[in-house]
């Protein structure tokens, strides 16, 4: 799993697994897109005007939070 953010465009994804097959992109919202395979696999979430997603909770943090181990990591994502 991956989150890549390019400022140029605002624009963030959250890439659950590599497209390995032709993905179709349903778009949920003004601000949210989920790539999906016909299987319904789901391959992607992209978040537009992410800035704004991003920081609206956890101070502008990106936490990782494993609750099988109890462990938390915190990434600032903007200043």
């Amino acid at each position: 799993m991956q989150l890549t953010y390019d400022p140029r465009y605002n624009v963030a994804y959250l890439r659950l697994q590599a497209k390995v097959a032709q993905v179709e992109t349903i778009r949920i919202s003004d601000e949210l897109n989920v790539d999906m395979a016909p299987d319904g696999t789901v391959y992607g979430i992209e978040l537009l005007n992410a800035n704004e997603q991003l920081r609206a909770g956890d101070n502008g943090a990106l936490v990782v939070i494993n609750e099988a181990l109890g462990e938390r990591r915190e990434m600032p994502l903007a200043k």
